[in-house]
């Protein structure tokens, strides 16, 4: 973290921000205006931009994904998504602006000959800006606070430090994002109340628009000036939302930045496999780590197969004739789903497998990842399997939260990742996994056949990657950036340094 990376990624967020809210303007003023004078009309639009605002953030950018020309991950589709958010303020207040125009002063200005037009600009804007140009406001805000949550689709801005302060366990990385936002959201709210003060009291609404749309614009050029450049088009490398995929999309890019001199931009902290996935097929990314086990049962949607090489060749066949897609080598180790209970409790009860925890889970409580409660690899087999009955429903956490949890004793048992430097640091235990519900999970770098077709050196660099990482050093790599809150970029250039040694 340092000042230019901070200035680079509120570059970022002002830029989504900006950018959205004056196309939500030009978008939303026409229609409130509509709405405003034809209300069969309002009701529908007004209904429409009402459900948009009710859909949880992460759920309209995972449905916008797949979508063509729209969809896929970065800034387009944070784009459209705060566009969308941003209409329901504006169309709303210019609406209500325009209808509550006192009737007695329509009839005096249809009394002087006022056309539909006049009266529109003359009577209705000048008496409702005050109500719209608060909306306006009330969509910049709420898109300052809507544009952290981007970050989750490769979006860039300050959300970036937020999702990587969450997956490291580091309250610093947390405010690092925080305060800049709510900063922003501060001096965006403030400007645009000074203008609309100015506006209220010189009596212009169209020195006013043309004021608000020179500040969003100045806005917009500001974001495009803070954001990185390339030369050419970059490679893309992907990763998930947790500490190790950062360290792993960090020693992919910088394998290729040292082998080959080729630009590499990182698309980390994506919020999940299947957005990862995703964005991988569509071609938004062109490569990132993922691990055989959740690529078979979790994307593939195949039974389990036991035997680590069954299972990679399976993967590799299919992620060939389904996506395109080449699966190399294993880098080495296998990080498998993590049953983690706390060591004070494995000593009580002496508790080595996940057999052994069976008996006393009834008065246990659980808490375990979004994805580990859906997936066919996660919760619903496991507790069938097992025989697993909580007290209560296993509580839903992000998955770095839940080892907080268990430490914290407000659970009892959680479903981590078996190299994560927190299991020893937290002193909790893993329990064996004696019945072999979980597949194998070696981790491998999926690439596009596409991306190796247009830089076939790349091939060379990633596969010199194969089986250079043990569980071990992936676990002390971990430990370094959650427990010693070291950046995962400089620890993912002290091993390839190690790799370039030998």
């Amino acid at each position: 973290m340092n000042a230019r990376e901070v200035l680079s990624l509120t570059g970022q967020h002002l830029l989504l921000v900006a950018a959205s809210t004056l196309a939500a303007a030009a978008i939303g003023l026409p229609l409130g205006i509509a709405a405003a004078h034809r209300p069969k009309f309002a009701r529908w639009v007004l209904g429409f931009a009402g459900v948009v605002q009710t859909i949880p953030s992460l759920a309209l950018f995972g449905f916008l994904i797949p979508l063509p020309f729209i969809g896929g991950i970065g800034s387009r589709t944070a784009l459209v998504a705060l566009v969308l958010y941003a209409l329901l303020p504006i169309v709303r207040n210019t609406a209500t602006g325009i209808a509550g125009v006192d009737p007695a002063v329509r009839e005096a200005a249809l009394g002087l000959g006022l056309t539909p037009r006049q009266m529109l600009w003359m009577v209705e804007l000048p008496l409702a800006r005050g109500v719209i140009f608060a909306g306006v406001r009330v969509a910049t805000v709420v898109n300052v606070g809507v544009a952290t949550i981007a970050a989750a689709i490769g979006a860039g801005g300050l959300g970036m430090y937020i999702f990587r302060g969450v997956s490291m366990v580091d309250n610093r990385l947390i405010l690092a994002g925080a305060i800049p936002a709510a900063l922003l959201a501060l001096l965006l709210d403030f400007s645009l109340g000074r203008v609309e003060h100015a506006m209220n009291r010189r009596g212009s609404h169209r020195g006013a628009v043309a004021t608000i749309a020179v500040v969003l614009v100045l806005c917009v050029a500001a974001g495009i000036a803070a954001w990185p450049k390339s030369s050419q088009r970059a490679l893309v490398v992907g990763g998930k939302n947790f500490t190790e995929q950062l360290i792993l999309g960090e020693i992919l890019a910088q394998q290729i930045e040292s082998r080959t001199g080729l630009p590499v931009d990182r698309r980390l902290n994506l919020a999940g496999s299947l957005i990862a996935h995703d964005a991988l097929v569509a071609g938004e990314i062109d490569m990132y780590v993922e691990y055989v086990g959740t690529a078979l049962q979790g994307v593939l949607k195949l039974p389990g197969i036991s035997d680590p090489n069954a299972a990679a060749e399976r993967v590799r066949l299919e992620y060939a004739s389904r996506f395109h897609v080449e699966a190399l080598p294993s880098l080495g180790f296998e990080n498998t789903f993590a049953i983690l209970v706390r060591g004070s409790d494995a000593r009580r009860l002496h508790l080595r497998t996940i057999s052994d925890a069976a008996p006393v889970s009834s008065t246990w409580h659980a808490g375990f990842g979004y994805e580990f409660m859906e997936r066919q690899d996660g919760y619903p087999g496991l507790s069938r399997v097992y025989g697993l009955h909580f007290a209560d429903a296993p509580k839903v956490l992000d998955l770095t939260l839940t080892y907080r949890a268990l430490a914290g004793g407000q659970v009892d048992l959680i479903a981590g990742n078996s190299t994560d430097g927190l299991i020893p640091a937290l002193d909790l235990v893993q329990l064996e996994d004696d019945r072999r519900y979980f597949p194998p999970y070696q981790a491998v770098t999926l690439v596009r056949s596409a991306a190796l077709e247009a830089h076939p050196e790349i091939r060379a660099a990633l596969e010199a990657l194969s089986g250079t990482i043990t569980a071990a050093a992936m676990q002390k790599m971990n430990a370094a950036v959650d427990l010693d809150h070291r950046e995962p970029r400089d620890v993912a250039a002290e091993f390839i340094k190690t790799i370039n040694r030998r």
